[in-house]
């Protein structure tokens, strides 16, 4: 029981957090073009600040794992290369097999990342480790698929290939990361004045990007592309992390890094896809219907998996 509470306690307030998010947008206290305001600030301004507060205030040489942040590469470029493989054979339609694959693999590593290991830890802890050792990556990985998947393809597109790596380097969760790394290495330390500043506007973080979720939270597109819906569904909530969470555990990994792996493999898929795919020509509504079922069952299977971690004193 002692397990069961804990988990739960670590993934019932954050879904009931976006569920306040939905319901304030269907009372129509908030509308469209605020929940785009909200999620266009949170990305650019109170998560970046979030992450840099945190690393810069960390030891560097004593947080940083080179292992830890190569396994994280090193599984995610393994889940995008399987499954776009095994969907390349066994999914027909493939005006949609970009949209599958990408919806598979790319988790919402910052947004419920950041907000599971802090809702448990009180801190980001090893969720920017994680995000470096994904993020980048998830992104020129969409790019690639996305190009030489979908309506009027015609292989890669060497324009959206650069703004890709364009935005990479411009990513301000990634300028976040280094900046912080940076002061960190340094041993930088900032005046009271700065500091509280800085901590005011990292507390929004969390709540507003759950609230921005929930808000844009779309139940009727999850009714659309239903088989493939399920099975992506199901890769990207029970099976990654059945394949890779042992991995983890013999490698000796625990605490905040297993709970920052688990976000990786097992969160929902980020609604990132879903701007992506539209942006680069696709429908995007197997997209969103897998974004909104991974969303919806996600508050289950990781209460589930954070309650087994748990239960074998892993976390």
């Amino acid at each position: 029981m002692e397990q069961l509470m804990f988990s739960l306690n670590a993934t019932i307030p954050i879904f009931l957090v976006m569920v306040i998010g939905y319901i304030l947008k269907a009372l129509h206290i908030l509308d469209e073009h605020f929940v785009k305001t909200l999620n266009s600030f949170n990305y650019k301004v109170s998560l970046p600040v979030l992450l840099f507060r945190d690393i810069s205030e960390s030891d560097f040489y004593s947080v940083w794992d080179t292992r830890y942040v190569m396994y994280c590469f090193l599984v995610t470029l393994t889940c995008i290369v399987v499954i776009w493989l095994a969907a390349g054979f066994l999914y027909h339609n493939k005006s949609r097999l970009g949209e599958f694959v990408q919806a598979c693999y790319r988790s919402s590593a910052a947004v419920l990342g950041i907000a599971f290991i802090q809702n448990i830890y009180g801190t980001s802890g090893m969720a920017p480790l994680m995000i470096i050792g994904t993020v980048p990556l998830y992104n020129i990985a969409a790019v690639l698929i996305l190009s030489f998947t979908g309506p009027a393809s015609h292989g890669l597109d060497k324009t959206s290939l650069k703004a890709s790596v364009k935005g990479i380097f411009t990513n301000p969760i990634i300028i976040g990361i280094l900046l912080g790394m940076l002061f960190s290495v340094c041993r930088i330390s900032f005046p009271v004045i700065i500091t509280k500043t800085v901590n005011n506007i990292s507390v929004l973080a969390t709540p507003l990007a759950l609230i921005g979720l929930g808000a844009g939270f779309e139940g009727r597109k999850a009714l659309k592309e239903m088989v493939p819906t399920c099975v992506a569904t199901l890769l990207k909530l029970v099976v990654l992390p059945a394949v890779f969470l042992p991995l983890a555990v013999a490698m000796g990994f625990t605490g905040e890094k297993m709970v920052a792996i688990l976000v990786m493999l097992g969160s929902p898929t980020t609604v990132s896809c879903y701007i992506m795919a539209k942006n680069m020509g696709h429908e995007g509504t197997l997209t969103s219907s897998v974004v909104v079922a991974t969303t919806f069952l996600s508050s289950v299977t990781l209460t589930a998996w954070l309650f087994l971690l748990r239960s074998m004193g892993l976390i």
